[in-house]
């Protein structure tokens, strides 16, 4: 049985916008959504941060150059970080510099053998390791185990507020903390990448000969014939870049690190995933002005 007109529930209070169908009857439609507005805060939010990161990290680079100048130089320091941070990373570079040569060598082996131009790999593979592979891949790599160590040491200082009880001692933690890995990195990394360089070349011959048949001494000449003096500086001239970049990352993630062990933890995943996208936006930044100077 209808309902009479004043017994008709009311649309208004119950929330429900009325809509007119062809009829002339109105229909109850459910409220127009409101758009979410959370997710664009949250999005500036993070915009913000990371400019903020941005600005603090170059504002501490600029502080750590001025400190490099500044007496005492802190020579037992950086022989400590060289130590600590070269030798126990050796191995890790190796690896994955022969890997790498490796498995380009199967991959444009099997691609070039199609063509029968089998004869080019090792100048294609020449090329691609000095100029790119070698430098770019230890400085992701290394980088992230010697930027999180760097978070990590210096996050736990700063939650046991000696970074503090450095300041309340008239020094400067940035000549004593900052300076010394931004050295030791800087001379680090073009030393590991001239190892990554003649290893993963190494591995790429030991595999054209094993798998392809390929003479050492043929593969060795061409890639020679292929890479001059401005390729290999090329290659070797983005290492202190990578060094830098990887150090202050490190460090500033370290030193803004607050919360206890659980902060010390969210410094060193941020400092290994901001380090290895920074790591490529440097490389290819530095491949344009390379490849524009020798143009």
């Amino acid at each position: 049985m209808p309902m009479p007109p004043d017994e008709a529930p009311d649309a208004a209070a119950a929330g429900e916008r009325p809509s007119l169908v062809p009829g002339g009857r109105a229909s109850m439609l459910p409220p127009m959504p409101m758009p979410d507005t959370g997710s664009w805060e949250k999005s500036l939010e993070r915009s913000k941060e990371a400019l903020d990161d941005l600005g603090g990290m170059g504002a501490l680079l600029k502080d750590a150059v001025v400190a490099v100048f500044a007496r005492p130089f802190e020579l037992r320091e950086v022989v400590y970080q060289l130590e600590s941070m070269g030798i126990r990373s050796v191995t890790i570079a190796l690896l994955t510099a022969m890997f790498v040569g490796m498995v380009m060598t199967v991959q444009f082996a099997f691609g070039l053998e199609r063509f029968g131009a089998t004869d080019y790999v090792g100048r294609v593979i020449g090329l691609s390791i000095t100029r790119e592979l070698a430098p770019a891949l230890t400085a992701i790599v290394v980088g992230s185990r010697i930027g999180s160590g760097m978070a990590a040491e210096i996050g736990a200082m700063a939650v046991t507020e000696q970074v503090d009880a450095i300041r309340a001692l008239g020094a400067d933690p940035v000549k004593k903390l900052v300076v010394p890995r931004l050295v030791a990195c800087v001379i680090l990394m073009p030393v590991l990448t001239v190892f990554a360089d003649v290893v993963g070349f190494a591995g790429a011959m030991g595999v054209a000969k094993v798998q392809f048949d390929t003479p050492m001494g043929f593969f060795f000449r061409t890639a020679l014939e292929s890479i001059n003096m401005q390729d290999f500086m090329s290659g070797l001239g983005k290492s202190p870049f990578f060094g830098v970049t990887i150090a202050i990352i490190g460090c500033y993630y370290g030193m803004l690190t607050r919360g206890g062990t659980e902060g010390v933890g969210r410094s060193t995943t941020r400092t290994v995933v901001a380090s290895a996208i920074a790591v490529l936006v440097a490389d290819f930044l530095l491949t344009k002005l390379f490849l524009s100077i020798s143009l």
